[in-house]
């Protein structure tokens, strides 16, 4: 389906096992439009009754706690379990791309010798192959291992890019779209390029442009007296303790700061809350990809802690969400 493997076996076996009556199915946005087909395909594999979230779904962090206590099992596609969690069965939709022509292109531009290999979980599996064809051609391949929060050696998540603290002169990515990447090239200061699978084509990432916007946002938060400080009640998003010290700091400078808990970080959301400017302790692509959206700045911490004036702006990177060392 799409070159990619919904693992259809495994589901239906652990459905079996489990003599699952009443099955919830939760895809991320960019899978979603292949719900109904794998909802189809278990019914007539299984006999179960399935249910679709229709919520929004941003990774690991973000589980259909509702529709996971309706159902006897909830299969949650196309991220890595990151912890376990009662009743839910992580698929992680495995790409079958042939990753060898990006690689190719990709390995024109390297400069360095020492290479570190990242990807998601969709390509992690052939990150011993990338390893193999760069190696061959004369590279030296290092593939890092993350944090608690990460489950596989190399692989990174839009919150996280502990597997990039590793001495590479540059990187290569396997993937598409530009968001980790342009994490990694903030992270490390390193050049970072993409081998992209699906267009079969490399570049380059360019921080210049992200980091202009960022600058940008935070000038306009310099001058605001208030501030939402907005909290996550996702499981594995909430960082409570980070928003009370921020609140904390602020308050030190005569700020006016109030913590906002939310499910979803919506601009329509916000609008209701008469603040000068929010920080965003949630999933850290919120202040990054909805930028054009909010009609108010949206900052994250570090971000915040510059206008603070506890960071110097050259400090300025991507928010992780980072856990423990395994």
């Amino acid at each position: 389906m799409n070159g990619l493997d919904f693992d259809m076996g495994r589901i239906t076996s652990i459905i079996g096992e489990r003599s699952a009556k009443k099955v919830g199915l939760q895809f991320p946005a960019g899978l979603k439009r292949s719900g109904l087909k794998i909802a189809k395909e278990t019914q007539e594999r299984t006999g179960a009754i399935t249910y679709i979230s229709g919520s929004s779904c941003y990774g690991a962090c973000d589980v259909d706690d509702v529709l996971r206590a309706y159902v006897d099992i909830l299969f949650h596609f196309g991220h890595a379990e990151m912890e376990p969690i009662d009743k839910v069965v992580f698929i992680e939709v495995r790409s079958n791309a042939d990753i060898i022509p990006a690689l190719r292109q990709a390995l024109k531009m390297l400069k360095g010798d020492s290479i570190g290999l990242v990807t998601t979980v969709q390509h992690v599996h052939k990150l011993d192959e990338a390893k193999d064809f760069l190696t061959k051609h004369g590279k030296t391949c290092i593939v890092g291992r993350g944090d608690s929060r990460i489950r596989y050696n190399g692989q990174v998540l839009g919150c996280n890019f502990s597997v990039a603290c590793v001495n590479a002169d540059e990187f290569v990515y396997i993937g598409s779209g530009d968001f980790h990447p342009l994490g990694i090239a903030l992270a490390t200061g390193k050049r970072v390029i993409v081998a992209d699978p699906t267009l079969n084509e490399a570049r380059e990432v360019e921080p210049k442009l992200i980091l202009r916007q960022r600058h940008a946002i935070i000038a306009k938060a310099l001058d605001a007296k208030s501030f939402g400080i907005i909290v996550s009640t996702k499981r594995l998003q909430m960082r409570l303790g980070m928003a009370e010290k921020l609140c904390q700091k602020a308050q030190k400078r005569d700020i006016d700061t109030h913590m906002i808990f939310m499910d979803e970080v919506k601009p329509e959301m916000l609008a209701q809350f008469k603040v000068d400017a929010f920080v965003s302790t949630a999933c850290p692509r919120i202040a990054i990809d909805d930028v054009a959206l909010f009609k108010k700045p949206v900052l994250t911490p570090i971000e915040f802690e510059i206008v603070l004036g506890e960071r110097d702006w050259s400090e300025i990177k991507f928010d992780e969400i980072l856990g423990g060392t395994r």
